[in-house]
């Protein structure tokens, strides 16, 4: 794999990263002691009424599970990072070999190639 794609990835992991994080810190609260990305979603309060509570719980569960996936694409990126640095970055983690470009661009996180994914998934 060479250098200016994995240069491209990383600036284009970095910028997702960034978007994701700003996207987070619009609803949640981060938890500044944590290692890796942990938020708290924020419980807006509309007032005392009963739809309006009601509504709070319904925005406050949707927003939980906002919360959650980006989240996880937070930490998906974060490892594909290390994985730039470490210099493992586009190799299949279960049969070593290079996870086509394509499907990098497609899914820059991506630690499995096509071949080994089918074969996960069908085994499901």
């Amino acid at each position: 794999m060479n250098k200016a794609f994995i240069e491209e990835m990383a600036t284009r992991l970095q910028s997702e990263r960034e978007s994701l994080t700003k996207e987070l810190s619009s609803f949640t609260v981060k938890d500044s002691k944590a290692k890796v990305a942990d938020y708290t979603t924020k419980f807006e309060e509309y007032g005392d009424d009963e739809d309006e509570n009601a509504s709070e719980v319904a925005d406050y569960s949707n927003k939980l599970s906002l919360e959650s996936a980006l989240e996880k694409e937070v930490r998906d990126i974060d490892s594909a990072i290390i994985r730039i640095k470490e210099g493992s970055y586009g190799i299949c983690k279960y049969c070593n070999t290079e996870i086509n470009e394509d499907r990098l661009r497609a899914r820059p996180t991506s630690t499995s190639c096509i071949a080994c994914k089918k074969t996960l998934t069908q085994e499901v």
